[in-house]
């Protein structure tokens, strides 16, 4: 019943419409929540603050705004309960929204979110939208080509990641243990050792893949299919960027980094076949190599904002839809996308 209402209100706020969005929002959060999201809304605080920054704004772009979720599912973790959802806010884009031109057509924003739960309110919401997404489907491109394919992310192949009912505890623990184990192969990995494509793919990572294995990335990156095509698309130009991400002396290197934002994983939960984590930022990383999203190395330490959704079928992780903010982490890397936006709508010189 409380995930049941929690969705039904998320629904009512994304619907809220002319009528902008403070009774929803009143319903949903503590007047005090913490809302955390993808650049350039960033982090704030207070329901006043989210109404007037995130909420009324979208609202005024997309006047017939309805979110659909293709994963719902929830959890506890360090004593703290979680519901996470992915899926896509639909609505009518009429008129500009952070930058971006209005269409006047059809358009799709794309969210991983985590809402953190105490005494039946949202005292903490994590939203990474995929701007980017948003950039590329009003027609602009202002980064390089995709290695993977782009496009809206379907939901599971199963058609049931809306869990409303309680799960079996066991299978929920062995879905989240199955992640955590493939996490740990990728963490004990050399990048140094540069074994390259066939390292990738014949290290102990393929023990937790299912041979049908979908890898959803975030605009930038692109969707690619089987563990050969997540290395190809993803993996190996990432990792080549950011090697050995705690290790060869990197970590000590940005170690004041981690001091000052935290980090880590604030969510993981298993709730039945899925699993899922997130950070706020939960990579520390320095950008040594060349090759991620065409940009060659910039030395500079950057952080992630991540959040990853799995699908756990057949005894194995069949899917990851993986929310990154790309905007946040290539501003870091000196990059600023709505900025080139900018340029390309000759609105800077």
């Amino acid at each position: 019943m409380e995930r049941k209402r929690i969705l039904e209100g998320l629904k009512r706020l994304a619907g809220a419409g002319p009528a902008g969005p403070g009774e929803a929002l009143a319903d949903l959060y503590a007047s005090d929540a913490e809302w955390r999201g993808a650049h350039p809304l960033n982090e704030m605080r207070g329901t006043a603050a989210i109404a007037e920054r995130v909420w009324a704004p979208l609202l005024q772009a997309f006047p017939d705004l309805e979110r659909r979720d293709t994963i719902f599912v929830g959890g506890s973790y360090q004593g703290r309960d979680y519901i996470a959802a992915l899926g896509h806010y639909c609505g009518t884009f009429e008129r500009d929204w952070l930058g971006i031109p209005a269409t006047g057509g059809a358009i799709f924003l794309r969210y991983g979110e985590v809402h953190e739960l105490r005494g039946g309110q949202i005292v903490q919401s994590n939203c990474l939208w995929d701007v980017l997404d948003l950039i590329r489907q009003a027609g602009f491109w202002p980064v390089a080509p995709s290695l993977g394919v782009e496009g809206m992310w379907p939901g599971p192949i199963t058609c049931d990641g809306i869990v409303l009912a309680p799960q079996d505890p066991a299978q929920g623990a062995a879905s989240i243990a199955q992640t955590l184990a493939m996490h740990a192969t990728l963490g004990a990995y050399d990048d140094e050792a540069k074994e390259g494509r066939d390292g990738l793919l014949n290290m102990p990572q393929k023990q937790h893949w299912h041979p049908k294995m979908m890898w959803y990335g975030p605009s930038g990156i692109g969707t690619a299919r089987g563990l050969a095509g997540f290395v190809d698309c993803h993996q190996l130009p990432f990792r080549t960027a950011f090697p050995n991400r705690k290790g060869g002396g990197q970590w000590d290197e940005i170690a004041s980094l981690k001091a000052e934002h935290g980090g880590g994983h604030y969510i993981r939960i298993g709730d039945g076949p899925y699993s899922v984590t997130g950070g706020w930022p939960s990579v520390f990383a320095r950008h040594a190599g060349g090759g991620f999203m065409g940009l060659p190395p910039t030395g500079r330490a950057v952080t992630m904002r991540v959040m990853d959704f799995y699908l756990h079928d057949e005894g194995l992780i069949r899917e990851n839809w993986v929310p990154l903010d790309i905007l946040d982490l290539l501003l870091q890397m000196g990059v600023d996308v709505l900025g080139r936006l900018q340029e390309q709508l000759g609105l800077r010189p």
